[in-house]
């Protein structure tokens, strides 16, 4: 198993002369050290210090978990304390599903492309990983109607809001037709949707775990890291009964417990911030740099090249004209001190070498313009 290009990149992007539109990386400037600090005040204070410093449930935090419950609720999943596990970050909960679900040789689909660490955690699992076309509004549910007969696969992986690496959004008939094929034949959903606050443009769509026929056969992955701060490390996974027990012995024999302290202190957090302010603030920062991105790339591209239009999330997917590999072009946009992820890495089949991923949620408007113009000559040469 190879490891990430985008963890490697952070590796060689650190310097600050660099605009990397390489890492998925929220906006740090908009973490809330302060609430976060006065909640870590509190749970390190008097008897609520000895609760939170000492082992905890594997379940997770009870505050931590109702706070997640009515959050998944406000979304439209109904959801109780108990239908949740808090995880080390949404990857650890997409490891545990990975370990509770895939034998060695199962079948997992997955969106073509999809998020390059899901790709890495189905094969060291095992899985044989079968891709599955999409288009603009998310996996084709014709497609996955013929791979589902074809493969009879163990799991479907979809990231159906502002997807990683794409920013596609699956459409509401989509998720109701990946429930509906579900029930019918009896494959697990696994829903990761670490984006899927972060929406700048129309309105919200019910998970795809909320349509009927996927009550009892999916698991929704969901994080703090995007929309709080990425280095506190939690995250959650919605189960039902059954799968769930197995998840918990999972985690026990994972790491016992995610950090209790952190969970204390994010339950803390949550129980005294208006996070509809939080997420207000994010959008409003997020959406012009969005916009940014997407009138940098109408200006510099090559003429033929294609790009997503996001809704939300983080990232524009984009396509450069030819038969041109991003992966050759990177070493001399690292020289231009700028840098993004080639696309080849997040297929499940045979890469598509022209594509790439740009990430615009760290850097101001008149820095994306400037990034995209480094790049520019790259891509022209590249092309022709």
């Amino acid at each position: 198993m190879g490891s990430s290009p985008v963890r490697d990149l952070l590796a060689l992007v650190s310097r600050p002369e660099v605009i990397s539109f390489a890492g998925g990386l929220p906006a740090p400037e908009l973490f809330d050290t302060e609430g976060l600090r006065r909640a870590f005040d509190r749970v390190l204070s008097g008897e609520e210090a000895r609760r939170s410093l000492q082992y905890a449930a594997t379940e997770g935090d009870p505050r931590l978990r109702t706070a997640l419950a009515a959050k998944l609720t406000g979304r439209g999943l109904p959801s109780g304390p108990d239908d949740l596990i808090v995880t080390t970050g949404s990857q650890q909960g997409l490891a545990l599903v990975t370990t509770a679900l895939l034998e060695p040789g199962a079948t997992v689909l997955v969106e073509e492309p999809t998020y390059l660490a899901a790709l890495q955690r189905f094969r060291l699992a095992g899985a044989r990983v079968v891709p599955v076309r999409g288009d603009e509004d998310g996996m084709d549910p014709d497609a996955l109607r013929e791979a589902v007969l074809r493969e009879r696969p163990a799991a479907v992986y979809l990231v159906p809001n502002f997807a990683n690496p794409t920013g596609r959004t699956l459409a509401r008939s989509r998720r109701a037709a990946v429930a509906e094929l579900a029930a019918r034949h009896g494959f697990r959903i696994v829903e990761d949707d670490p984006y899927g606050e972060l929406r700048y443009r129309g309105g919200a769509l019910p998970p795809v775990c909320a349509f009927p026929g996927a009550e009892d056969r999916s698991v929704h992955l969901g994080s703090f890291s995007k929309t709080g701060a990425p280095g506190l490390r939690l995250g959650w996974l919605r189960a039902p009964e059954a799968l769930r027990r197995a998840l918990v012995v999972a985690k026990q024999a994972t790491d016992l417990h995610t950090s209790a302290v952190d969970q204390a202190a994010v339950a803390a957090y949550l129980a005294e911030t208006d996070l509809d302010a939080v997420l207000r603030r994010l959008c409003d920062t997020y959406r012009p740099r969005r916009d940014a991105m997407l009138a940098a790339l109408a200006e510099h591209a090559p003429e033929g090249s294609r790009w997503s239009d996001p809704d939300g999330g983080m990232f524009v997917w984009l396509r450069l004209p030819g038969e041109v590999d991003t992966a050759q072009l990177l070493h001399e946009a690292l020289n231009r001190n700028v840098a993004f992820v080639p696309g080849a890495p997040f297929h499940a089949g045979p890469p598509d070498h022209a594509t790439l991923r740009l990430s615009f949620t760290t850097y101001a408007p008149d820095e994306i313009h400037e990034g995209i113009g480094r790049l520019a000559p790259i891509w022209h040469r590249a092309t022709g």
